[in-house]
C-alpha cells in the first residue's frame, strides 16, 4: 500500500524530487522503492528522463484505477475524525502573502490555540491555482477573481490600491498629477505569474478608466516585496492601501493620485461547492470569516 502510494505521488507531481519532498524520503530512496515496486509487478510503470518522469501507459492504467480508490479512503479516514470530542487535521490553504498578513496573521495564534488538533499549512502563490488538482482544501482570493463554481466567503472589507513612495524620492522627482506621468517616473513592476505580462497599473476617476504600463529597474510577484523596495527608495509601487498606510502616517511613505485609486472586492475564502467540509475546516471558516 505504501508504495501503490509512492506511485501515486510521483504520477501525479511527474518529479521524484517533488514526491520526495511531499513524503519526506530522499529522491533516492524513493527511487528504489518505484523501482521494487515495478519488479515484483512485473511491468514497467514510470518512464524515466533526465528532465521528467511520466507514467508509461501501464502506469496510466494503474494510475487511474486506484487513485479513486485512495481518495476514498483517505475521505473515509477524515470522516472518522467528525466522530471526535474535538475538530482535528490539516488545512491546506494557498494564497498570497499579503492575504497572509492581512488576513490569517491576525487570527491564526487564537485559532491554534483553541484548536490543539487542527493544523494549517499555506502555500504562498500568486497565480490563480487549482485547488481541487493541487489537493489544497481553500484559497483566497479577490472575490472578483473567483470561479462561479466555488463557495466564496468574505474574509474582509474592499480595499483600494496606493501609489506610493518615500518622501526623498519626491525630493528628486515632481509629483504625479495624474496617472499618464507615472510613465516619466521609476515604478516597481509586479508579475504575479511566471507566464504571465507585467501588472498594468488601473485607475479610475469619475467613470472614466485608465491602464498604465510603468517602467522600472525592479519587478517582483511579492507585494511584500513591492513595498519593501519603496521604503528602500527604489522607485514608486502600487501596493494594497492597508500595508502602505502604517508607513504613510509615520511619514515613511508618502500616497499620491489617491482620488484615482479604485477600489477591489475584498478577499475572500474559496472552496470547491462539491466539499465535503469537515469539522476542523468549518471551524477554521467561521474562524476566518469576516464580520462586520
Amino acid at each position: 500500500m505504501d508504495d501503490l502510494q509512492a506511485f501515486l505521488l510521483v504520477a501525479e507531481e511527474r518529479s521524484f524530487t517533488k514526491a520526495a519532498a511531499r513524503m519526506g524520503v530522499t529522491p533516492s530512496a524513493l527511487s528504489h522503492t518505484i523501482k521494487a515496486l515495478e519488479e515484483r509487478l512485473g511491468v514497467r510503470l514510470l518512464t524515466r528522463t533526465t528532465r521528467n518522469v511520466a507514467p508509461t501507459e501501464a502506469g496510466e492504467r494503474l494510475l487511474h484505477s486506484i487513485s479513486p480508490l485512495f481518495e476514498q479512503i483517505n475521505a473515509e479516514i477524515e470522516r472518522l475524525g467528525e466522530l471526535r470530542d474535538k475538530p482535528a487535521g490539516t488545512i491546506r490553504i494557498t494564497c498570497s502573502d499579503d492575504a497572509v498578513q492581512m488576513i490569517l496573521r491576525p487570527m491564526l495564534a487564537r485559532f491554534l490555540a483553541r484548536y490543539p488538533d487542527i493544523n494549517v499549512e499555506v502555500n504562498i502563490d500568486y497565480g490563480f491555482t487549482n485547488i481541487v488538482s493541487e489537493r489544497f482544501d481553500a484559497g483566497i482570493r479577490l472575490g472578483e477573481a473567483i470561479s462561479k463554481d466555488m463557495i466564496a466567503v468574505r474574509l474582509g472589507p474592499d480595499w483600494r490600491l496606493s501609489v506610493v513612495g518615500t518622501p526623498a524620492y519626491f525630493e528628486q522627482y515632481p509629483i504625479p498629477q495624474s496617472p499618464h506621468d507615472l510613465t516619466n517616473h521609476c515604478c516597481i513592476n509586479a508579475r504575479y505569474s511566471v507566464v504571465g505580462g507585467i501588472y498594468v497599473w488601473e485607475f479610475e476617476k469619475d467613470g472614466r478608466k485608465l491602464n498604465i504600463r510603468v517602467n522600472g529597474q525592479f519587478t517582483s510577484n511579492s507585494t511584500i516585496h513591492l513595498l519593501n523596495s519603496a521604503l528602500d527608495g527604489i522607485g514608486l509601487a502600487y501596493v494594497p492601501e492597508y500595508l502602505a498606510k502604517p508607513y504613510i502616517a509615520d511619514g515613511k511613505l508618502k500616497e499620491v493620485l489617491a482620488d484615482w485609486c479604485p477600489y477591489f472586492q475584498g478577499f475572500h475564502l474559496y472552496y470547491p461547492n462539491r466539499r465535503q467540509a469537515s469539522p476542523a475546516f468549518m471551524a477554521f471558516v467561521e474562524a476566518v470569516r469576516y464580520h462586520v
